[in-house]
């Protein structure tokens, strides 16, 4: 944020906070647009809060600056907050679904989002090389003291799909993608599935988590931030992204992703054959 009047964005970002609370979503909108106007990169997800108040259009996807922000403030108790508080445990799940869906080890495992390793360690038996990135830092330091990725990268994950290169070998295709808790950070699911598609081997899978709300709350849109700030995607949307760009669905699992206020948050887990 070098540049930038961080006490000015701090304290129209406060005053947003507080008008929204007292119920000024008016005043709480023009707050947060002066925060857009003096830190455009968003490093605070202004541009969210809007969406989810009904007072902006929602973004393709949050802003880079504002997910790098959020994990690099929460890396040191993320494991605790994730499996203690919100009950996550979606890499089980995944790796439960891959059990039934696939048989042996993958040669190649991209974990993208990879946090603190929580999935990496669910994949850590039926993969022989881990992979994985992540937009935090912090996070992927924390994942390197795990001692279970082979390589680890900071970086957005449809850049990094789209850019990532090997010098030693020149088909750098993966057997599984696997991207736990991503989609809730992008909107338009388009770019990347499409980015994972031509990083699969023929026959791979692609294996992630969405969240979603009732159809009458998303209002006819493919996906929708909801009121708790995330990405929430209409199942078919997600269906019809994967047909486009050659998957066929070989699992899509209704699951509660996690728990926000003690309220489970429903979601589907899917799993995907490259075709």
């Amino acid at each position: 944020m070098s540049g930038l009047d961080k006490e000015a964005v701090a304290a129209a970002y406060n005053r947003g906070l507080a008008l929204e609370k007292s119920g000024d979503s008016a005043g709480a909108a023009e707050a947060y647009r002066r925060v857009l106007e003096l830190d455009p990169e968003d490093h605070g997800g202004a541009s969210i809060r809007l969406a989810a108040m009904g007072r902006g259009e929602a973004p393709e996807k949050m802003p880079d600056a504002y997910v790098a922000t959020l994990f690099d403030q929460h890396a040191d108790d993320f494991d605790e907050i994730l499996v203690e508080q919100l009950r996550y445990c979606v890499p089980l799940l995944l790796r439960e679904q891959l059990r039934a869906h696939a048989d042996g080890t993958f040669a190649r495992v991209l974990d993208l989002g990879c946090g603190t390793g929580l999935t990496g360690v669910a994949l850590e038996d039926c993969a022989q090389h881990i992979t994985g990135v992540d937009l935090s830092e912090r996070i992927v330091e924390l994942a390197f003291d795990r001692e279970i990725y082979n390589d680890l990268y900071v970086g957005e994950a449809v850049e990094f799909l789209k850019e990532y290169e090997e010098d030693d070998n020149p088909d750098p295709r993966w057997d599984l993608i696997a991207a736990t808790d991503v989609f809730p950070y992008l909107g338009d699911a388009g770019p990347i599935v499409s980015a994972a598609a031509n990083r699969l081997k023929p026959a791979a899978l692609f294996g992630f988590s969405t969240e979603t709300l009732p159809r009458d709350e998303l209002d006819g849109r493919p996906y929708k931030v909801g009121p708790d700030k995330r990405f929430a995607h209409d199942p078919m949307y997600i269906q019809s992204v994967l047909a486009d760009n050659g998957f066929e669905i070989l699992a899509m699992d209704d699951i509660t992703v996690r728990l926000e206020d003690a309220v489970p948050v429903p979601g589907h887990l899917v799993l995907a054959l490259k075709q």
